[in-house]
């Protein structure tokens, strides 16, 4: 059977008068729990307080889609307390060790209130204490679900920037196999200082072309235009550089003085070279803006994150949405 001295080792009962702790034990019924017995289901009618004597017990209940677990160990004081709103028990309590216990039935609480006013008090404490920890879960439990969010957008902003960053990465080093191998073939070629002048005079303006690139519908135009040039002069299975070339706004007309200057061969070797410092450009440029972007919302996550942080200040609310 539970004595006083138990009661008084517990903060709630501290200091209590013999009489009225003689009472509360005449009100209660004592249980003895095995591990994995259950004291309380979730659901439950909230009808009784539980005084924990000895032992160590789980509660364990679902709040709004999500598992809860938190330990009770012995002293504490749980269920339904005085002045309480609770109608049904929102978890279920089970014993993870041997565990003895005191309930307590709501049916006595006006009892209680008139001969333990102390007690009583400090009950309502410990259930403003309770409503305080659950609200700061909640917060926190909404401010990770916020947080979450903000991640997989974030994920998901981050995706297309870093995997075009990637893919452009990956074709440009095949492009600069390209490149090193056609200037190597340029440099067994015996050409004159204004043949070299004038490939890379195309190089640098074609590379340095700045402006938005033509249409599909213009590009697809000059596409079959180079591509016919390349083929007039014996280059048949160079179509895939008409393609590249006419992306980046070239035309026709500036590859003529090439073969008009250079011989088949050299020719050739010097147009996959232009080809690929084009390709290169056009990849730089890709990464770049790839990189700025990702960039861009790391910025917006850092101003986000210190917004709260800041005074007062006018902001463009625009930009920042």
């Amino acid at each position: 059977m539970a004595e006083k001295s138990e009661l008084l080792r517990i903060p709630v009962f501290a200091d209590v008068p013999d009489d009225q702790l003689e009472w509360f034990l005449s009100q209660c019924q004592e249980e003895f729990l095995k591990p994995g017995d259950t004291y309380v289901q979730q659901g439950d009618p909230a009808e009784n307080m539980f005084v924990v004597l000895e032992g160590e017990f789980q509660a364990r209940g679902e709040l709004n889609g999500e598992t809860i677990a938190f330990p009770i160990k012995a002293g504490d004081v749980t269920g339904v307390l005085p002045f309480s709103r609770m109608k049904r028990v929102p978890i279920s309590g089970r014993a993870v060790s041997n565990g003895r216990l005191l309930r307590f039935p709501s049916a006595k609480f006006p009892q209680l209130v008139q001969k333990m006013p102390e007690v009583t008090t400090r009950l309502v404490g410990l259930m403003s204490d309770r409503i305080r920890e659950t609200t700061r879960f909640e917060q926190q439990r909404d401010r990770l679900a916020s947080l979450g969010k903000l991640s997989a957008g974030l994920a998901h902003e981050l995706n297309n920037p870093a995997s075009a960053a990637k893919r452009a990465a990956s074709q440009l080093r095949q492009i600069l196999k390209k490149i090193k191998d056609a200037s190597h073939e340029l440099g067994r070629r015996e050409l004159t200082a204004p043949q070299r002048a004038e490939i890379e005079n195309l190089e640098n303006s074609f590379t340095q072309r700045e402006g938005p690139p033509p249409d599909t519908l213009t590009a697809s135009d000059m596409e079959e235009q180079i591509d016919s040039l390349l083929r007039s002069h014996g280059q048949t299975d160079l179509w895939q550089l008409s393609a590249d070339l006419a992306r980046r706004g070239i035309t026709p007309a500036a590859l003529e003085s090439l073969f008009a200057n250079l011989e088949a061969a050299t020719a050739r070797a010097a147009l996959i070279r232009i080809a690929a410092s084009v390709e290169i450009a056009n990849l730089l440029n890709e990464i770049e803006s790839s990189t700025s972007r990702i960039s861009d919302l790391v910025l917006a996550i850092k101003e986000y994150t210190y917004m709260d942080q800041s005074p007062i200040q006018n902001v463009d609310v625009i930009k920042s949405l």
